[in-house]
């Protein structure tokens, strides 16, 4: 199928998982990741009426954003202090800010340039060594720190599941993130607005959708396969 199929088939599937649970959101948003991807298939798939796509690297996202635009673009991968710098003003959306080093490096570049970068805090709930993201324990407090940082503005929560065999295996860690997600955005915080729910990819969007993500990040599922060199 195409590019536009394929977006055509997920988009259905995202409905009919949101319209099956009732923790789902109202609304679900897909994000299109393209990483490793050329531009023309990025194209393709503007051309068909996706608008959010999200890049692993910055070295990947800086040239697709100058690219096209138009289109919002999210940087969902580890970001490196040295790499923010780079794209300050350029992404709509950081997915995976989850250290104090990574947030004042954002605060810097951000005040520097005169604006307010939106970001999620990537959580790590299986605590799984080899991933990215803070520990459940540590998610208020690292939060509460974000009110000395007036350019960051924090718009909830992001987690990469384990990777399990049977989809269903993940439901626990997707539910566990939309209480975190309930609970931070119940203490109704000043500098933070509980607005995205991130989680699911290709393989278990649909179980994301049914806990209650309103991003989920699919890139094979649309692109094919992700080539490496």
């Amino acid at each position: 199928m195409s590019i536009a199929d394929n977006i055509k088939q997920i988009l259905g599937n995202i409905e009919a998982a949101r319209l099956r649970s009732p923790r789902a959101a109202k609304q679900v948003h897909l994000l299109a990741v393209s990483k490793t991807k050329p531009i023309e298939a990025v194209t393709e798939a503007w051309n068909s009426g996706q608008k959010w796509f999200g890049e692993n690297r910055v070295q990947e996202l800086v040239p697709k954003q100058e690219a096209l635009p138009d289109a919002e673009w999210h940087l969902i991968g580890h970001l490196q202090t040295n790499k923010v710098k780079y794209i300050i003003g350029k992404t709509a959306l950081i997915h995976s800010l989850d250290n104090i080093g990574l947030a004042d490096e954002i605060e810097k570049r951000s005040a520097a340039a005169g604006l307010i970068t939106d970001c999620l805090v990537q959580v790590n709930i299986a605590e799984e060594e080899q991933k990215s993201g803070l520990y459940v324990p540590e998610l208020a407090s690292f939060i509460d720190a974000m009110a000395d940082r007036p350019h960051i503005k924090i718009k909830g929560l992001m987690t990469i599941g384990p990777v399990v065999e049977d989809p269903e295996d993940i439901r626990p860690v997707f539910s566990e993130l939309r209480r975190l997600f309930e609970r931070e955005k119940a203490r109704d915080l000043p500098f933070a607005d509980f607005q995205w729910l991130s989680r699911g990819m290709s393989h278990d969007y649909h179980i994301a959708v049914e806990e209650g993500a309103n991003i989920v990040r699919v890139g094979s599922s649309i692109f094919g396969a992700r080539q490496y060199n």
